[in-house]
């Protein structure tokens, strides 16, 4: 039976220069993750590492791309302007959107990135466009200005149920972020058709100790990155522990479940692609087993 789940570690990690920026990055690598020699056919995910003083030329892309910093500080310029993104500083970039990359800071930066619909090595899917002049000078991304269609700003102490207060919830940019709590689980929304995307979700998920989702499946790919703690997985029956730092893919159809076996929460970066459907995006096991014993 064909696998339909990965699971991989940073001592996996194969940072290379990708074929489509060599002459046209300086300082830029990428782990490609999650590709189509993996087992999903919906998704891209790697890892971005940008030197000091590195770049990554303006450039648009046939898909779909959404991102998440882990650590340093990245300049993104789009058609938007250009925006000073530190940890914990998310967005979208639609299919077609001209964006560059710098670092203008002394240390490298890091961030999660998310492709969707899945590029492949026989097509091209990204084309190098001129710059339009000198780079603005960047600032700072500000969530609440309204003008800011395509980013946001997601941190720890978001993802705690008794911090949800009016004067707290005035730093997000609408009611979009407003936490979904159950069983021990808090899920917060970042990327999403309200941000611009068309094409993939991207969200934060915290488990406190002893949180539990039973075993169920999806009608489309997950991944997911761990960012603090550690969790109990278990994809089709595989059991994993996963710690900081590693990456996983539930394809379509791969059963799936997580516990919190520590004292502390876990919290990670979620994906999926495509968008779900309007009903029915999760089927969970313990639900047929009911009707099972009903009948």
């Amino acid at each position: 039976m064909r696998s339909n789940h990965l699971v991989l570690r940073p001592a996996d990690a194969e940072y290379t220069v990708p074929a489509e920026f060599v002459g046209h990055a300086t300082g830029f690598r990428r782990w490609a993750a999650i590709d189509e020699h993996s087992p999903s056919v919906h998704m891209g995910f790697s890892v971005c590492e940008l030197e000091p003083g590195g770049h990554v030329a303006r450039h648009v892309h046939s898909f779909e791309e959404s991102f998440y910093v882990v650590e340093g500080e990245v300049v993104c310029g789009t058609d938007e302007g250009a925006f000073l993104l530190e940890p914990g500083d998310y967005g979208v970039v639609a299919v077609g959107a001209p964006h560059a990359w710098r670092n203008v800071g002394s240390q490298p930066v890091r961030w999660a990135e998310m492709t969707a619909p899945q590029p492949r090595s026989d097509t091209r899917h990204t084309f190098i466009v001129e710059e339009r002049g000198t780079p603005p000078s960047p600032a700072r991304l500000d969530v609440r200005d309204p003008r800011t269609r395509s980013f946001g700003h997601i941190a720890p102490e978001n993802m705690d149920v008794d911090q949800q207060t009016q004067d707290r919830l005035a730093v997000s940019a609408s009611m979009r972020t407003a936490l979904l709590v159950y069983s021990g689980i808090t899920v917060k929304m970042m990327v999403d058709s309200d941000l611009g995307a068309d094409l993939s979700t991207m969200f934060m998920v915290q488990y406190v100790p002893g949180g539990f989702a039973g075993a169920h499946d999806h009608p489309l790919e997950e991944a997911y990155m761990i960012l603090e703690g550690e969790v109990d997985a278990v994809f089709d029956g595989h059991e994993y522990r996963m710690m900081v730092g590693d990456i996983a893919l539930a394809g379509v159809g791969c059963r799936h479940e997580f516990s919190n076996p520590a004292d502390h929460p876990v919290r990670w970066l979620e994906t999926q692609a495509p968008q779900p459907p309007s009903r029915h995006s999760y089927r969970f096991a313990r639900d047929w087993a009911y009707l099972s014993e009903a009948l």
